[in-house]
């Protein structure tokens, strides 16, 4: 088994391809509309879904905003350096909602962005080996 994808409900489909791959780097991989049931899907990430875990993001014709509620925490994407990624997406207008600096009670360096839905990313400074079970 694999993990496929993420879905996150936008609420405006183009702003939020915008900033998936304008802002934070990635390509938009496909594209796909239901008429029928008046919803439309885009994959974007990083690489092609072959090989790479993406997001879907699901607009719904008829809602322009979601209760984001309290269950879902974040997705986390690892930066070669936070620091310089932070400058990078504030340069493209992102919102950077902690600063970059080391996790409390670590050493980690991470900071956050918000998306247009408000939705949390975590960034991760690249670390040179990670601790497995």
């Amino acid at each position: 088994m694999r993990m496929l994808h993420t879905m996150l409900r936008v609420a405006n489909l183009e702003k939020s391809i915008a900033f998936y791959t304008d802002v934070l780097g990635m390509k938009l991989l496909r594209q796909s509309e239901n008429t029928e049931y008046k919803y439309t899907l885009a994959f974007v990430g990083y690489g092609a879904e072959s090989e790479h875990t993406v997001l879907e993001l699901t607009w719904n014709w008829d809602t322009d905003s979601y209760d984001l509620g309290n269950a879902f925490g974040h997705i986390a994407l690892e930066v070669d350096n936070v620091y310089d990624a932070c400058e990078a997406i504030r340069a493209k207008g992102g919102v950077i909602s902690r600063e970059p600096g080391p996790v409390k009670g670590g050493t980690t360096e991470i900071a956050f962005v918000r998306d247009p839905d408000n939705y949390a990313i975590e960034l991760i400074q690249k670390k040179a080996s990670y601790q497995t079970l």
